[in-house]
């Protein structure tokens, strides 16, 4: 069924209209008929057969309904109406766009003039023309849920567009307005809290995403963004407890086992995290992060061996992983290698400069190597970069992105 010329339908009848979507052809080019007195609705009995014309699909039967009431009444703005969602079927727009007109010259208090030519031209994509007569219809009766929706609608297809003219500003105003229209709607929590997330307005994602839950406390997509910003706002105990319940429902989730890991590791719940990047390599051998993860855990315990195969392994998959070269400039670091050790950290350095572990070490590794001045420069570069928790937050924010096509999803706003 047609969305939008079913919505045209409800013209306040008894009988409730919803329009087929078939397109019938054929019609001659009726023009809506010139102004003449207004008259009122005395053709009730004519409107409700062509309204079961219309429920039938009989749209020959319908026009000639309705035109026996406007040879009688040609001013009766529910007849016209109803031409108009005729036309619109008809895709002949213009004239579905005359006959609404019309209608609302006839009577401008009737909401469902105001909603017809609102979904009109939605159909016909006037986007802002649809808006404005939309809102009109529920300003005159704020029940109408076919506007409401249609509001909804749009905006949310406005936000779409944005983001994908990389303009999340934009979206983020388009659902504001679309959360004014329903304020608990899921969809448009959801699709807020990733353009919240995506901006780094990381209270407002979670408050967003928290809104979804309230409403679906098992939206797997809704939990996972939740952890994510919650991570951003550096409150990981909170986001262990998102991420724990979302590989409760999901445990077999490579992404959501690594997601609970990361947060495991910041939080040094050393061991727990290991099972966790272990099982989502098990559940995905190409997870290339959990091998990096893997060594990560294996470098601050000392087992240089382990920390190296895990490294190597990244890399392998990775040449220009940043953290993986810092991983293995440290390994080679610690057992004197000072030389190959440089070569590690200048290679993670020209993938990512901002790195400032890898600076840090370089700059130590220089000193061993008596190269004092150029020692002390990577270290003041080191100092200038955000503190390592920081960065840490950043960087899992970036790791996750990379892991959110695995993920179950409300809808695809990422």
């Amino acid at each position: 069924m047609n969305r939008i010329t079913a919505a045209i339908a409800r013209t306040g009848l008894a009988v409730l209209v919803v329009v087929p979507s078939t397109t019938l052809t054929g019609f001659g080019q009726t023009q809506p008929p010139p102004p003449q007195s207004a008259t009122q609705n005395g053709n009730p009995a004519l409107l409700r057969e062509a309204a079961k014309a219309i429920t039938a699909g009989d749209y020959q039967l319908a026009e000639v309904e309705l035109r026996t009431i406007l040879q009688r009444s040609p001013r009766d703005y529910r007849a016209l109406n109803f031409m108009g969602i005729l036309r619109a079927q008809q895709k002949r727009e213009p004239e579905a766009e005359a006959f609404f007109k019309q209608v609302i010259e006839i009577k401008p208090d009737f909401p469902g003039g105001h909603s017809s030519l609102g979904l009109l031209y939605m159909q016909m994509g006037k986007r802002e023309e649809a808006i404005a007569q939309l809102r009109e219809t529920l300003r005159l009766d704020p029940s109408r849920t076919d506007a409401r929706d249609s509001l909804v609608q749009l905006w949310t297809a406005d936000a779409g567009e944005a983001l994908k003219a990389d303009n999340p500003e934009k979206a983020l105003a388009s659902l504001l307005q679309a959360r004014k229209q329903k304020p608990e709607d899921p969809d448009v929590e959801y699709r807020l809290g990733m353009v919240a997330l995506r901006m780094s307005l990381f209270a407002d994602a979670s408050e967003a995403f928290q809104s979804v839950l309230v409403l679906k406390p098992d939206d797997a997509a809704a939990l996972y963004g939740l952890g994510r910003a919650q991570i951003g706002e550096a409150k990981f105990p909170e986001a262990k407890t998102s991420f724990a319940k979302y590989v409760q429902l999901h445990p077999d989730d490579a992404s959501g086992q690594f997601a609970l890991g990361l947060v495991l590791q910041t939080l040094q719940e050393t061991e727990s995290a290991r099972r966790c990047f272990q099982r989502s390599i098990e559940l995905r051998p190409s997870q290339t992060e959990s091998y990096f993860r893997l060594g990560l855990l294996d470098l601050d315990q000392n087992r240089l061996d382990e920390a190296e195969a895990n490294f190597r392994t990244t890399l392998k998959r990775d040449p220009k992983h940043a953290g993986a070269l810092t991983g293995s400039g440290r390994v080679a670091f610690q057992r004197k290698n000072y030389d190959e050790a440089a070569r590690e950290l200048r290679g993670a350095i020209a993938s990512d400069p901002s790195l400032r572990e890898a600076h840090y070490y370089l700059g130590l590794d220089y000193a061993r190597l008596g190269q004092t001045e150029e020692s002390a420069k990577e270290l003041e570069v080191a100092t200038k970069l955000e503190h390592e928790e920081v960065e840490r937050q950043q960087h899992a924010l970036k790791v996750l992105d990379l892991e959110d096509s695995a993920v179950p999803s409300s809808d695809p706003v990422k």
